[in-house]
């Protein structure tokens, strides 16, 4: 198995990257969504079309997404540490990437939360709050691809 992820590396990453370009995409239009339900009237037809979007989002596209990245992400991690040992997982890039990458997941978690809250109508967020927030996944996204390129501080 470690063989084949050795040899088709540059499919799984390719894999990897489709696969978290589906996640930001999803992330990003979520707390948008949710801008924009704020205007809705609870129990109009438009409150309605709202729930069932940020539903489907999370659900089609935000939760398979992240599987999927994670998944490749494992398998990209297993080749690597046979390429280069296990040792990479300490370096100051990769320990930046995973620090980004736990506050994605807990990100995704909470944005999960707040559809519920939606879905119920008890969101307690400002559409401020949103507005604000609704960055956050693609600055971990940016740290993710620039600690991931440029690797700084490799030893």
């Amino acid at each position: 198995m470690i063989d084949f992820l050795v040899q088709n590396f540059n499919l799984v990453r390719g894999l990897h990257i489709i696969a978290v370009i589906a996640w930001m995409a999803g992330m990003l239009m979520l707390p948008r969504i949710f801008v924009y339900h704020m205007s809705a009237e609870p129990g109009s037809k438009m409150d309605a079309t709202f729930k069932l979007a940020e539903m489907r989002i999370l659900r089609i596209i935000i939760n398979p997404a992240m599987i999927l990245a994670t998944f490749f992400g494992v398998l990209l991690i297993l080749a690597d540490s046979a390429i280069r040992g296990w040792d990479f997982l300490l370096q100051p890039w990769m320990l930046t990437k995973i620090a980004a990458l736990l506050f994605l997941f807990g990100w995704h978690g909470f944005m999960a939360g707040a559809r519920r809250k939606f879905a119920n109508d008890q969101n307690t967020r400002s559409e401020k709050f949103w507005r604000m927030t609704n960055e956050l996944p693609f600055i971990a996204a940016i740290i993710i691809v620039l600690s991931v390129t440029t690797k700084f501080l490799n030893h």
